[in-house]
């Protein structure tokens, strides 16, 4: 029961078996360990010395022989507190390194990455990666069937993603379709509608930096995660000529 508590607090299994070995005796040479443990000695080396930089043994002499002997089990709780201490700031370093390694990776990525994910809680959760990991300020474009959107989220849902992009600081251009009427344009969305009967939308597709997100939302409900710096930029351009064209044409029958 000890042996297992302590691999789950981090130790391996032989320095679970060692440390409780010789918890048990005032202290303990090499050998005698190796026999109680059915360890090999030249483990039983290594592992000893693991287990005094944790701090939970220390060597004594025995006349002219080297002898090991356990820690209180007190000092668990330093070595649990070390390692959370050591946690904590490795997730701070974690921070400053993650843009590090993501700029490599699109440096040197040149094949696509595709993700698919099934089903209604598959779209959320593609949604949730897509804004989660997107760099601060730019603009997301979209392309959207309102209607579809609304039958498939709750409004909370939708003000959730909604206030995760604007946290970000990422306004974003939008083309949609919705039966209802026209949807205003704010600070950070400008937002162009079409006719649904004229131009059917029945994806909802979003692309902000190298990054796509495409989700079929009337049947059969997935989605798809495309991460390519070519296909994001070809599929921005295609938009904007979408979005251009759009504003040129309000513009005239104004």
């Amino acid at each position: 029961m000890f042996e297992k508590y302590l691999e789950e607090l981090g130790l391996t299994d032989k320095e679970a078996a060692l440390y409780l070995t010789l918890l048990s005796v005032d202290h303990s040479s090499v050998l005698d360990l190796a026999k109680k443990t059915k360890i090999k000695r030249p483990t039983v080396y290594v592992t000893l010395e693991s287990l005094a930089k944790k701090g939970l043994v220390s060597e004594t002499q025995v006349g002219k022989k080297a002898h090991y002997q356990a820690e209180p089990p007190e000092r668990l709780e330093t070595y649990v507190e070390n390692k959370r201490i050591a946690l904590e700031e490795q997730g701070k370093r974690l921070k400053d390194i993650i843009p590090q390694m993501r700029s490599m990776e699109r440096a040197s990525g040149e094949r696509p990455v595709v993700k698919y994910f099934e089903g209604r809680g598959g779209i959320m959760s593609s949604y949730e990666d897509f804004f989660t990991n997107a760099e601060p300020g730019g603009t997301a474009y979209m392309v959207y069937p309102r209607d579809l959107v609304d039958e498939i989220f709750t409004e909370n849902e939708r003000k959730k993603y909604r206030e995760l992009r604007q946290t970000k600081k990422i306004n974003n251009k939008v083309i949609y379709t919705y039966n209802k009427g026209e949807l205003a344009s704010d600070e950070t969305s400008e937002r162009m509608r079409v006719d649904p009967d004229e131009y059917p939308i029945l994806c909802d597709i979003g692309i902000y930096g190298d990054e796509v997100r495409i989700s079929v939302v009337r049947k059969a409900l997935s989605a798809i995660f495309i991460k390519s710096p070519d296909v994001a930029d070809t599929l921005k351009t295609i938009f904007r000529l979408a979005f251009e064209n759009l504003s040129r044409k309000n513009k005239s029958q104004k």
